[in-house]
C-alpha cells in the first residue's frame, strides 16, 4: 500500500451511509460498508465475500463515494487550519477561514456550472442527432500516397525516445491542451472499478443513478470539526478531529458523480471506414494521429483549429452525467468526436473510473491510457477470477508460423533499407533475427516429435545457445516498441504479401510481447513447447511463455495504491488469494471480510451425500467414471431427487466427459438454453432439470434465482487435471515459494503448499456454481454435494461462510431425501 501522506487526520468509520439509496439498508449491507470504509481509510488491502442479491454493488459504491466525499472535506479542512495561527485574534483565524472557505466553494460552484453547461449541450446534441436520418459521409475521397512518401514511413527516426502513440496524442492535441480553460486543474483522488467484461461494468451505470449523495453531504459524518491544538492529553500535540453537526466547511447543491468508462479503440472507434478497411484499427488509428488535412481523422479536432475545444467539450460530457460504453458512442456520434480519445481525457478529474480487467492490470495498458494508481482506490469486483486474469495477462504464445512469417517480412525489411538504415538499428535487426531465427530452428526440431515439455527460461536459452545478455532482451523490446516502422511491416507491400495486410494483429506484435515477457522473467516463470490446437487448421508447434506467480504483475498495483478492495460473491476459500498475491505483505494490512448470513437460517438448507442409494461409497474421481454402477448409483440420486425438487433443479457435473456419460448437449446456445429451461419450468408442475458443467459458462455470472434453482448439486469435485505439465510447474512452484518439498515417504510429488493451492483452486470452482442459487434475501433453495469427499473437514471449510450452520453431513441417503423433503414440504406451507 502506499505510504500514508504525512496526514494526522484520521476519519472515523461512519455507523450509517446515508449515501445507500435504500433505508434502512440490510445489517449485512452497513457491515460490508462499514468494512471496506475503515479498509480504505487504513490503507489496506480487502478481501470481501458478499453473495449476489445482498446489495454488494451499490455497498461498495456507496462506501467508496462516502469516503472519497469525507477525504475531500478532510483535504479542504487542511487548507484552512493551515492559514491559521494559534497565536492569531480569534477574529482573524474567522474571517481567514471564511475567505478561503469562499474562494474553494467557488472554485467548486464554476467547475459544477461547468459540468451543467456541458449536460445542457449534450442534450441539444442528442435532440439534433436524433432528427438527423442521414449519415454523415466520413471521408470525401480515398487516402492515396506515393511510393516513395509510404516507404520513407516505414524508416525509423533518429529520435525514439517515448512511446509512441502518447508521443503522437500530446503533439497532436498540445493546441487543444493550452486553449483547454481547465487544463489546470489539479486531479482528485478517484476510485478505480474494475470486472471482467464490459457487461458487468455497464451495470454500474443504473446502480449509480440510485444513490443519494445529497444526502451525505448534509448528514452530519460527512463534515469535521474545528481542530483542537493544545492540551489533547497523550495525544503529543497532534491535531484530533471529531465529526460535528457543522458543515460550514462544505459546499451548497448536492455534487454530481464524476464518472468515465475505459474501453478499447475496438469498442469506441466512430471511424466506420476505418473499420471497413480490417487490418489492425489500433495502427489505423495511429496513422490517422500523425496524418494532415483531409487524411485526419473526422473525429478528432484539427490541429490548426484553436478555436476548435470540441474534444474537451465532450470531456466535460461525459464527466457530467454517468455514460456506460453505449452510451459514449452515441454521445460521440451526437456531438461528431472520438469517445475513446475524449474518455481519456477524462480519467484525470474523474471520481470513479471503471474499466476491465486487462487494462488495470496490464502495465503498458495503463501507462497508454495515462494512468496513475498512487494513492487511488482500487476496487476489482468479481476477484475470484483474480488469479486466473493475472496468469493470462502474463501468458503468450508464440507459434511456428508467426515466426516464419515475421522472419519473411524482416528480411524484405532489411533487404529493400539496408542502404539507409543507421548502424545502431541495424544491429539491433541483427539481434532480432538471430533470436526468431533461433527460436524457428528449436520449434522445426521439435515438430517432427511433437511432444511437450516445460522448462524454465533459463533452460530456454540454454536450448537455444544463447545468454540473455547476448541476445539484449531489454535492447530489443525498446526498438519494437519505439520504432514506428515495425508497427507497419506487417502491412508492407515490400514484403511480398500482399495478403498481410488483411491480418488482424500484425505478428511483430507476438514477438514483441514475447519478449517482453522474457525480459521480464522472474524465478516464477516458465516456457514450454506444445502443438497449439487450431480449430481451422492441423495442430501446429509453438512456444509458450507463462508466469507461475501471479504476484509480481498484481504488486505493482498493491504497492502504490492506497487501498485496493477485492470483492466478489464467493471469494472462498480466501487463503488461496492471501498465500498467492499477499504473502509479501504484513498480516495487518489485510482485511477480511465474509457474509455469514444472508437469507434467514430456514431458507437456505446444505447436504452432503457422502453414499449412494445401496450404500455404496460415492467418489467420483475422474479414474471412477467409467464405472457403470457408480455412473447407475448417480442416475438414482438425480432421479429420486428430481421427484420431490419444486420448480428448477441445476446439477453440475465435474467435466464435460462426465456429462457426456448422462447427457447428451444440445448445441442450442446458452440464452435459448436458459429460456427453454424457464418456459418449462412455469408451463410444468413437475418443473426442470438443467445438466451444467463446473467452471463452464452456466456456472458462473448467471442468475438462477427463485424457481430456477430450488435445488443446486454438485457432483464430485472437479479437481483439475493433474496430467497437465503446466499445472505440475505451478504446483511445484508454490512449494519452493513456500520453502517446502513433498514428503519422502509420500506419493505425491507435492509438498503441502502445491496440494493446498490444488484444493484451493477445485473449490474456488465448486464455490461458484453453488453461488449460482440465493439470489436475493427471500430467495431458498437447497445445496447438496454429491461425493464422500465432501465429509473432510479441511474440504467443507473452504466453502463460503454464508453456508453457515446449515450444512448436515448425512449418514445415508435416505436421511438425504427425508431432510430435504421436510425442508421442501415447510416451504410449500
Amino acid at each position: 500500500m502506499a505510504a500514508t501522506q504525512g496526514s494526522s487526520l484520521t476519519l472515523p468509520t461512519p455507523d450509517s451511509f446515508p449515501v445507500f439509496p435504500f433505508d434502512p439498508p440490510y445489517s449485512i449491507q452497513v457491515e460490508l460498508m462499514r468494512h471496506i470504509y475503515s479498509a480504505i481509510e487504513h490503507r489496506q488491502v480487502s478481501i470481501a465475500e458478499s453473495p449476489t442479491g445482498t446489495g454488494k454493488t451499490l455497498s461498495l459504491l456507496s462506501s467508496t463515494l462516502t469516503w472519497l466525499d469525507d477525504d475531500k472535506y478532510r483535504a479542504r479542512k487542511g487548507q484552512l487550519d493551515a492559514l491559521t495561527s494559534d497565536d492569531a485574534p480569534e477574529w482573524v483565524i474567522s474571517q481567514t477561514r471564511d475567505r478561503l472557505r469562499r474562494e474553494l466553494e467557488a472554485d467548486e460552484a464554476d467547475y459544477e456550472e461547468r459540468l451543467a453547461l456541458a449536460r445542457k449541450r449534450e442534450d441539444i446534441q442528442r435532440n439534433l442527432f436524433v432528427r438527423n436520418v442521414k449519415r454523415q459521409k466520413l471521408y470525401s475521397h480515398e487516402e492515396t500516397a506515393s511510393d516513395e512518401d509510404e516507404e520513407e514511413s516505414f524508416l525509423p527516426g533518429d529520435d525514439e525516445n517515448g512511446d509512441v502513440e502518447s508521443e503522437v496524442w500530446k503533439r497532436s492535441l498540445s493546441y487543444a491542451n493550452s486553449a483547454d480553460r481547465n487544463n489546470d486543474r489539479p486531479t482528485c483522488t478517484k476510485i478505480f472499478y474494475a470486472s471482467r467484461t464490459h457487461s458487468q461494468l455497464s451495470q454500474i451505470v443504473p446502480e449509480l443513478r440510485k444513490l443519494r449523495r445529497e444526502a451525505h453531504r448534509n448528514a452530519n459524518v460527512s463534515t469535521l470539526s474545528r481542530p483542537t491544538t493544545k492540551g489533547q492529553e497523550g495525544g503529543g500535540g497532534k491535531r484530533k478531529y471529531e465529526p460535528t453537526n457543522s458543515d460550514a466547511d462544505g459546499t451548497s447543491g448536492p455534487p454530481e458523480i464524476r464518472f468515465v468508462s475505459l474501453g478499447s479503440r475496438k469498442q469506441l472507434c466512430l471511424n466506420e471506414n476505418v473499420k471497413a478497411k480490417g487490418g489492425d484499427l489500433d495502427e489505423r488509428c495511429r496513422e490517422l494521429l500523425q496524418a494532415g488535412g483531409d487524411k485526419r481523422c473526422p473525429y478528432l479536432p484539427k490541429p490548426d483549429a484553436v478555436e476548435d475545444n470540441r474534444l474537451h467539450d465532450f470531456r466535460d460530457q461525459i464527466l457530467a452525467s454517468p455514460k456506460d460504453i453505449e452510451d459514449l458512442i452515441v454521445a460521440g456520434q451526437a456531438s461528431h468526436t472520438c469517445p475513446y480519445f475524449a474518455s481519456r481525457e477524462a480519467i484525470s478529474q474523474a471520481e470513479i473510473v471503471t474499466l476491465p480487467y486487462n487494462l488495470l492490470l496490464h502495465r503498458d495498458a495503463r501507462e497508454a491510457l495515462s494512468i496513475d494508481l498512487t494513492n487511488q482506490v482500487v476496487v476489482i469486483d468479481e476477484a475470484h477470477n483474480l488469479i486466473s486474469s493475472l496468469l493470462a495477462l502474463s501468458t503468450v504464445t508464440l507459434p511456428l508460423g508467426t515466426l516464419n512469417l515475421c522472419l519473411e517480412q524482416l528480411t524484405a525489411y532489411v533487404s529493400n533499407f539496408k542502404n539507409r538504415l543507421a548502424s545502431k538499428h541495424v544491429l539491433h535487426l541483427k539481434r532480432l533475427y538471430r533470436l526468431l531465427h533461433s527460436l524457428k530452428g528449436l520449434l522445426s526440431n521439435w515438430q517432427q516429435q511433437n511432444p511437450s515439455e516445460v522448462m524454465t527460461v533459463d533452460g530456454l536459452l540454454a536450448k537455444l545457445g544463447q545468454k540473455l545478455e547476448e541476445i539484449n532482451f531489454l535492447e530489443i523490446q525498446n526498438y519494437l516498441r519505439k520504432s514506428k516502422a515495425w508497427y507497419r511491416l506487417s502491412a508492407n507491400k515490400l514484403a511480398g504479401t500482399s495478403h498481410h495486410s488483411e491480418m488482424g494483429t500484425p505478428p511483430l506484435y507476438a514477438v514483441q510481447q514475447f519478449i517482453t515477457a522474457l525480459a521480464a522473467a522472474t524465478d516464477g516463470t516458465s516456457t514450454s513447447l506444445n502443438p497449439a490446437s487450431n480449430e481451422h487448421s492441423a495442430p501446429e508447434i509453438q512456444i509458450k511463455y507463462q508466469s507461475l506467480n501471479p504476484a509480481p504483475q498484481f504488486r505493482e498495483v498493491v504497492d502504490v495504491a492506497r487501498s485496493v478492495i477485492l470483492a466478489g460473491g464467493t471469494m472462498s476459500p480466501m487463503s488461496d488469494l492471501t498465500s498467492q498475491l499477499f504473502s509479501h505483505m504484513p498480516s495487518s494490512t489485510i482485511a477480511l471480510f465474509s457474509c455469514n448470513h444472508i437469507t434467514p437460517e430456514s431458507n437456505l438448507q446444505t447436504l452432503i451425500i457422502p453414499r449412494g442409494p445401496h450404500g455404496n461409497e460415492l467418489n467420483f474421481k475422474f479414474s471412477n467414471m467409467e464405472k457403470r454402477d457408480l455412473l447407475f448409483e448417480l442416475g438414482q440420486i438425480v432421479a429420486n431427487f428430481c421427484r420431490i425438487v419444486p420448480g428448477g433443479m441445476v446439477v453440475f457435473l465435474p467435466s464435460y466427459k462426465t456429462l457426456e456419460k448422462v447427457f447428451t448437449e444440445s448445441s442450442t446456445g446458452v440464452n435459448e438454453l436458459l429460456t427453454e429451461y424457464a418456459e418449462e419450468i412455469r408451463s410444468s408442475a413437475k418443473g426442470a432439470l438443467l445438466l451444467a458443467v463446473v467452471g463452464a459458462k452456466l456456472s458462473e455470472g448467471l442468475n438462477f434465482s427463485d424457481d430456477l434453482a430450488r435445488m443446486v448439486m454438485v457432483i464430485g469435485l472437479p479437481f483439475a487435471n493433474l496430467g497437465s505439465a503446466e499445472l505440475q510447474e505451478r504446483l511445484k512452484h508454490a512449494d519452493r515459494l513456500a520453502g517446502g518439498i513433498a514428503p519422502k515417504n509420500s506419493n505425491s510429488a507435492y509438498g503441502t503448499a502445491g496440494k493446498e493451492l490444488y484444493e484451493n483452486m477445485c473449490m474456488n470452482s465448486v464455490n461458484q456454481s453453488i453461488g449460482r442459487a440465493i439470489r436475493h434475501k427471500n430467495d431458498w433453495s437447497m445445496l447438496v454435494l454429491v461425493d464422500a469427499r465432501y465429509q473432510s473437514e479441511k474440504i467443507h471449510n473452504k466453502l463460503p461462510s454464508w453456508i453457515g450452520k446449515s450444512l448436515i453431513v448425512t449418514q445415508s441417503f435416505g436421511q438425504a431425501i427425508k431432510t430435504a423433503g421436510q425442508f421442501f414440504a415447510n416451504k410449500r406451507s
